[in-house]
C-alpha cells in the first residue's frame, strides 16, 4: 500500500470524506498536514500543486487532487492500483 498524503484543515467536509474512502480503501495511516494550524505549509502546498483549496492528496509521489478528483479517479478505476502501488 503506498504512502497518503493529505493537505486539510480541521472542519473541511470535503478532506473528511477523502479520508473515509481512504479507509474504506483499506488505507491504515494518511500522513495529514493541517495548512490551517501552519500556514506555511500552505504556501508550500500552494507551490507544489498550484492549488489554493483543501485537500490536496499525494497517493506515494503522485499528487492526485483534492476529494472530487480522487473520486473521479476511483469511478475511472485508477485509484485502487494508485494506492496498491501499480
Amino acid at each position: 500500500m503506498q504512502t497518503v498524503k493529505m493537505y486539510t484543515t480541521a472542519y473541511c467536509p470535503y478532506c473528511i470524506r477523502a479520508k473515509q474512502i481512504l479507509q474504506a480503501k483499506g488505507v491504515a495511516a494518511i500522513e495529514e498536514v493541517r495548512v490551517d494550524m501552519e500556514p506555511q505549509e500552505r504556501m508550500k502546498m500552494m507551490e507544489i500543486t498550484g492549488r489554493r483549496t483543501v485537500p490536496q492528496i499525494f497517493v506515494g509521489d503522485t499528487h492526485i487532487g483534492g476529494c472530487d478528483d480522487m473520486v473521479a479517479l476511483d469511478r475511472r478505476g485508477g485509484l485502487d492500483p494508485l494506492l496498491n502501488g501499480g
